[in-house]
Protein backbone atom coordinates (compact mmCIF):
# COMPACT_ATOMS: atom_id res chain seq x y z
CA UNK A 1 0.00 0.00 0.00
CA UNK A 2 1.25 3.47 -0.83
CA UNK A 3 1.76 5.98 1.93
CA UNK A 4 -0.43 9.04 1.50
CA UNK A 5 1.36 12.36 1.06
CA UNK A 6 -1.54 14.19 2.66
CA UNK A 7 -1.38 12.30 5.94
CA UNK A 8 0.90 13.83 8.49
CA UNK A 9 2.69 11.84 11.16
CA UNK A 10 1.26 12.01 14.66
CA UNK A 11 2.58 15.10 16.43
CA UNK A 12 4.16 14.79 19.81
CA UNK A 13 2.90 17.03 22.59
CA UNK A 14 4.53 20.45 22.60
CA UNK A 15 7.13 20.91 25.33
CA UNK A 16 6.68 23.68 27.83
CA UNK A 17 4.67 24.21 30.98
CA UNK A 18 1.71 21.92 31.66
CA UNK A 19 -1.08 24.40 30.95
CA UNK A 20 -4.64 23.40 31.85
CA UNK A 21 -7.92 25.11 31.01
CA UNK A 22 -9.08 27.05 34.07
CA UNK A 23 -5.61 27.47 35.54
CA UNK A 24 -4.39 30.92 36.55
CA UNK A 25 -0.74 31.69 35.78
CA UNK A 26 1.55 34.69 36.07
CA UNK A 27 2.16 35.67 32.44
CA UNK A 28 4.62 38.22 31.01
CA UNK A 29 2.43 40.28 28.66
CA UNK A 30 5.07 42.85 27.65
CA UNK A 31 5.84 44.05 25.07
CA UNK A 32 2.40 45.40 24.24
CA UNK A 33 0.96 48.07 21.98
CA UNK A 34 -1.74 50.70 22.39
CA UNK A 35 -4.36 49.88 25.01
CA UNK A 36 -3.30 46.27 25.62
CA UNK A 37 -2.90 45.30 29.28
CA UNK A 38 0.76 45.47 30.23
CA UNK A 39 3.26 43.89 32.62
CA UNK A 40 3.39 40.48 34.26
CA UNK A 41 0.00 39.67 35.69
CA UNK A 42 -2.31 36.75 36.45
CA UNK A 43 -4.07 35.30 33.41
CA UNK A 44 -6.82 32.71 33.13
CA UNK A 45 -6.22 29.97 30.55
CA UNK A 46 -9.30 29.36 28.40
CA UNK A 47 -7.86 27.10 25.68
CA UNK A 48 -8.96 23.45 25.60
CA UNK A 49 -6.47 21.06 27.23
CA UNK A 50 -5.88 19.14 23.98
CA UNK A 51 -4.91 22.37 22.23
CA UNK A 52 -2.65 23.35 25.14
CA UNK A 53 -0.78 20.04 24.77
CA UNK A 54 -0.05 20.45 21.07
CA UNK A 55 0.37 24.17 20.42
CA UNK A 56 3.14 26.60 21.35
CA UNK A 57 0.57 29.18 22.46
CA UNK A 58 -2.41 29.28 24.81
CA UNK A 59 -5.36 31.66 24.85
CA UNK A 60 -5.68 33.63 28.07
CA UNK A 61 -7.72 36.39 29.64
CA UNK A 62 -5.70 38.82 31.76
CA UNK A 63 -6.91 39.47 35.31
CA UNK A 64 -6.88 42.76 37.18
CA UNK A 65 -7.55 43.80 40.76
CA UNK A 66 -8.14 47.47 39.89
CA UNK A 67 -11.50 48.02 38.17
CA UNK A 68 -14.87 47.14 39.63
CA UNK A 69 -16.77 44.26 38.09
CA UNK A 70 -18.96 45.23 35.17
CA UNK A 71 -20.07 42.15 33.22
CA UNK A 72 -19.74 41.20 30.44
CA UNK A 73 -16.51 43.21 29.96
CA UNK A 74 -15.16 42.87 33.51
CA UNK A 75 -16.23 39.53 34.98
CA UNK A 76 -15.68 39.06 38.74
CA UNK A 77 -13.64 36.01 39.75
CA UNK A 78 -11.50 34.93 42.70
CA UNK A 79 -7.75 34.68 42.12
CA UNK A 80 -5.54 33.21 44.84
CA UNK A 81 -8.24 34.02 47.42
CA UNK A 82 -8.58 37.65 46.32
CA UNK A 83 -11.25 39.46 44.32
CA UNK A 84 -10.28 40.15 40.72
CA UNK A 85 -11.88 40.74 37.35
CA UNK A 86 -11.29 38.95 34.06
CA UNK A 87 -10.77 41.69 31.48
CA UNK A 88 -12.73 40.05 28.70
CA UNK A 89 -11.87 42.38 25.82
CA UNK A 90 -8.15 41.65 26.38
CA UNK A 91 -8.35 37.95 25.42
CA UNK A 92 -5.22 36.91 23.52
CA UNK A 93 -2.94 34.07 22.49
CA UNK A 94 0.44 34.07 24.22
CA UNK A 95 3.55 31.95 23.70
CA UNK A 96 4.27 29.32 26.34
CA UNK A 97 7.59 31.05 27.04
CA UNK A 98 5.61 33.92 28.62
CA UNK A 99 4.17 31.70 31.40
CA UNK A 100 6.07 32.29 34.65
CA UNK A 101 4.36 30.46 37.51
CA UNK A 102 1.07 28.71 38.23
CA UNK A 103 -1.06 30.46 40.85
CA UNK A 104 -4.01 28.09 41.08
CA UNK A 105 -7.26 27.40 39.29
CA UNK A 106 -10.57 29.17 38.80
CA UNK A 107 -13.72 27.67 40.31
CA UNK A 108 -16.37 26.09 38.11
CA UNK A 109 -18.66 29.06 38.86
CA UNK A 110 -15.95 31.53 37.81
CA UNK A 111 -15.31 29.60 34.57
CA UNK A 112 -19.04 29.60 33.78
CA UNK A 113 -19.19 33.38 34.33
CA UNK A 114 -16.15 33.91 32.08
CA UNK A 115 -17.61 31.67 29.36
CA UNK A 116 -20.87 33.60 29.51
CA UNK A 117 -18.99 36.91 29.22
CA UNK A 118 -17.02 35.61 26.22
CA UNK A 119 -20.21 34.52 24.47
CA UNK A 120 -21.68 37.98 25.00
CA UNK A 121 -18.73 40.12 23.90
CA UNK A 122 -17.89 37.88 20.92
CA UNK A 123 -21.55 37.25 20.02
CA UNK A 124 -21.04 33.45 19.99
Amino acid sequence: MKESLTESPAKLPNPGPDLRRGDVWWVRLDPTAGSEIRKTRPCLIITANLVNQHRRTAVVIPLSSSPSASPPLLVPITCAGKAAVAVMDQVRAVAKERFVERMGAASLQDMEAVESGLRQILEL
